[in-house]
């Protein structure tokens, strides 16, 4: 690795599309620079800045290699956090994390990247784990806000899932503040059948406040440095994905997570509490027997993965991440709710 500068920038080889830091990454309100505490909290873009789990699409159905044309457009937009607390996150798509692509081994996908100018401060790029090419893709596709779309073409040469993410200098602060999602490349056979699947993306976000202080959170690169995050959350928000927005299930049902990591520094340790992972695809392989009946995961920062459940008795299922202070403290827990009769008799609340 190569330093770039002062504030500590460091350009990974095959991982960049350029070679100097960008002029986004200002740290302080400079209407509450020098005084005490936060901003107030800002008016939000969007409702909530979480994708909802269920966006995905629907399984491969084609057996012959097909063409995919992709348009991913970035937007950085103000959203909450948790209520009261907001934070101006980077996104693609406008949620985090950004869609899921779902091909099939040997597709060929022309992607279209836009950073229009009235939504974005920064240039951008896309790095996906699962293209040949210089830096993934990130090279060719790096614009700056205003900039004609760029393009690229790709076939979908290995299967697995795996990540994507923006690979600028500046790729840590803006992989925290919400770049990165996942593609699903199926093996030619394609994958089993299960009853639903969801999508969940993990990450940290570095900011001037504490957890639950109201007000405007700022992105703190110090704490990045010292990678010591405020939050560590799925799908962007705190908690977001618990309650009345939590996943469903029924009992008797399979369902399939793929869960995919952005950091940009903290391994995770996903846990389903409550179940197992019985079938476990180890960093998003696809190809080799999955393993069976795995407890807890780790998942490093930059990784997808896939694991599978069934559901034989009702209740919450919580998915966590094990390091349990980020669970309990800092946001990453979801949770499924499992409503139905026992499919099997294994658990008794009152014998």
């Amino acid at each position: 690795m190569a330093a770039l500068g002062a504030a500590g920038t460091v350009a990974v080889a095959g991982c960049l599309g350029g070679d100097e830091p960008q002029g986004d990454s200002a740290t302080t309100d400079p209407e509450t620079d020098g005084e005490e505490g936060l901003s107030a909290a800002k008016a939000v873009a969007v409702d909530r800045i979480a994708r909802d789990p269920t966006d995905i699409p629907a399984p491969v159905d084609w057996t012959e290699p097909r063409e995919h044309d992709v348009t991913v457009r970035t937007e950085r937009l103000v959203a909450e956090i948790e209520p009261g607390v907001t934070f101006e996150y980077m996104t693609f798509e406008g949620q985090v994390p950004g869609p899921m692509i779902r091909v099939r081994e040997g597709d060929r996908i022309t992607l279209t990247f836009e950073v229009p100018e009235d939504l974005n401060m920064a240039q951008h790029n896309m790095d996906f784990h699962a293209v040949y090419g210089p830096g993934g893709g990130a090279e060719a596709t790096t614009v700056s806000p205003g900039d004609d779309p760029a393009q690229i073409s790709f076939t979908a040469d290995y299967p697995g899932v795996f990540i994507y993410h923006c690979a600028i200098p500046n790729m840590d602060y803006h992989i925290s503040s919400g770049m990165f999602g996942a593609i699903l490349v199926e093996p030619e056979e394609g994958l089993p059948e299960v009853d639903r699947e969801y999508y969940l993306g993990q990450h940290e976000l570095y900011t001037d406040g504490d957890v639950g202080e109201e007000g405007h959170h700022a992105f703190d690169f110090d704490a990045m440095l010292a990678e010591q995050p405020t939050y560590v959350v799925f799908n962007g928000q705190a908690y977001g994905l618990t309650e009345d927005h939590a996943m469903r299930a029924k009992t008797g049902e399979t369902v399939r997570v793929y869960f995919a990591n952005g950091g940009p520094n903290l391994t995770s340790a996903v846990h389903p509490i409550g179940n197992v992972w019985s079938r476990y695809y180890r960093d998003g392989d696809l190809l080799t027997d999955p393993d069976r009946n795995i407890e807890t995961a780790p998942v490093a920062p930059g990784t997808t993965t896939a694991g599978e459940m069934e559901f034989p008795v009702p209740g919450p299922v919580k998915i966590v991440d094990h390091a349990l202070t980020r669970a309990t403290r800092r946001g990453a827990l979801a949770e499924i709710h499992v409503e139905g009769d026992p499919a099997r008799d294994l658990y008794d609340e009152n014998p």
